[in-house]
């Protein structure tokens, strides 16, 4: 993996930082929206989720942390090509994460924003200021500027670097054109773009149609993408959306909202979602019918989140923090008639949404994740109704993870029958998904 390593020894981690300190910079410059960037950028490269990152910059400057989340976001999409840039431009890793992450965010805006170079520099320096009290100012001014200098026979070098051109890691790479020889590149490239805004229509409450009458009333354009989502014409904060604080709608992409559409679960059937955190699935199976429905999820934080969504949407539903393998701690014996086992894994079919993905991700994991998908399949199979349905789903795109994992169950489970399958690979459209539909014998 290509992420230079700063030294150990005046490594801090984003917890211990804690809040943004006062700062002389403008609430609304860039140079803020640069350093906040940049704790993002280093709390991933040392291990942290984009999402606990951004949480944790917290909302005293919005305007400021709106552009530090896209600076953030596009920085970690370039995987490999900011680094591929540094090593080149620096002799040595820098002794201050936030030093080197303040220049992979310069650097994307550099790249992205040409035509604002110098006020970029000018911006990336003042936020250096704020930095191992300013003691890397001249550098990030230096490298920069050598930078605007080189940047033609930087881009030209790099040609030759397969993880910096593609923008993913080398492993991941080799696993795409082995499993998809002919269309790995399209994969990568999909993987590589910003994803759209999708919203999941609730027809329990307002046809599709209709909702976009109402998109259209203010200005907004959406196009239907499946029998419940409309991808938005461009993103807009969540506020904008008619209804969407009454729960008329939800943010959920297209390939997402299959997983409630397959496993179509009945009126008055006893449903169990084994792993809903953060609940868009769960909400869209309530959605779509009268269901008993048991949630639960390993991760206590992450369970607020259904909470939180279900409250929103006016839904309801028995929530539980448990492991899903561990059933005699939360099983009441009473068998499921369906079960949505949206089981851990890599999560390669939607790193165009989360590109920290490729920061985090290991090639060792995959295995892990394969063990831990069919510990959940086996522990869960006994807890359906015979003639139940179990629907497995993963946002991976990696094979081990997906039709592997299923024809192994299928050999270990003489009374589990292959009823559906589905691959979405990543497109425009929608991210990257796989579904089985198993049905155990009556």
């Amino acid at each position: 993996m290509r992420v230079r390593k700063t030294s150990g020894a005046n490594q801090r981690t984003p917890e211990s930082r804690g809040a943004l300190l006062p700062s002389p910079l403008a609430p609304d410059s860039l140079a803020l929206s640069l350093l906040l960037a940049a704790r993002v950028i280093a709390a991933v490269r040392a291990g942290q989720s984009l999402t606990q990152a951004l949480t944790a910059l917290g909302s005293e400057y919005p305007a400021a942390r709106a552009a530090a989340q896209d600076i953030a976001y596009g920085s970690l999409r370039r995987y490999g090509s900011g680094e591929f840039i540094l090593a080149r431009l620096l002799s040595r890793a820098l002794p201050h994460p936030e030093s080197e992450a303040l220049l992979l965010g310069a650097l994307h805006r550099l790249q992205t924003r040409p035509q604002s170079a110098y006020m970029v520099v000018d911006q990336a320096v003042a936020a250096a200021g704020e930095i191992a009290a300013g003691a890397f100012k001249g550098l990030v001014n230096a490298v920069l500027r050598n930078y605007l200098r080189q940047r033609h026979a930087l881009h030209a070098a790099m040609a030759d670097d397969d993880e910096a051109t593609q923008q993913h890691p080398c492993w991941w790479l080799s696993r795409l054109r082995r499993a998809y020889p002919d269309g790995w590149r399209e994969i990568v490239a999909i993987g590589n773009q910003q994803p759209p805004m999708t919203l999941r229509v609730n027809r329990r409450r307002v046809a599709l149609a209709d909702y976009m009458v109402r998109l259209h009333g203010l200005g907004l354009s959406a196009r239907p993408a499946g029998c419940s989502a409309l991808i938005l014409d461009r993103p807009l904060p969540v506020d904008a959306l008619p209804g969407f604080a009454d729960g008329l709608v939800s943010i959920q992409d297209a390939g997402a909202q299959r997983a409630a559409q397959i496993l179509a679960p009945v009126g008055g059937e006893r449903v169990l979602d084994a792993c809903a955190a953060p609940g868009g699935k769960t909400a869209h199976l309530l959605e779509s019918n009268e269901v008993e429905l048991l949630a639960i999820d390993i991760d206590a934080l992450r369970v607020r989140r259904i909470e939180d969504n279900l409250r929103r949407l006016g839904l309801s539903a028995t929530v539980k923090v448990a492991d899903c393998r561990e059933t005699a701690q939360w099983w009441d014996g009473q068998p499921f008639d369906a079960i949505l086992a949206d089981v851990p894994c890599s999560a390669s079919g939607v790193v165009r949404r989360h590109p920290d993905i490729k920061y985090l991700r290991r090639e060792s994991d995959i295995r892990r994740f394969a063990h831990m998908q069919s510990e959940i399949l086996d522990r869960l199979w006994p807890l359906l109704k015979p003639g139940g349905r179990l629907l497995y789903a993963t946002c991976s795109i990696f094979p081990e993870e997906n039709g592997a994992q299923i024809d192994a169950f299928l050999f270990r489970q003489p009374d589990a029958q292959r009823v559906a399958e589905e691959k979405l690979l990543p497109q425009l459209e929608h991210d990257g998904f796989f579904y089985a539909l198993l049905r155990k014998a009556a």
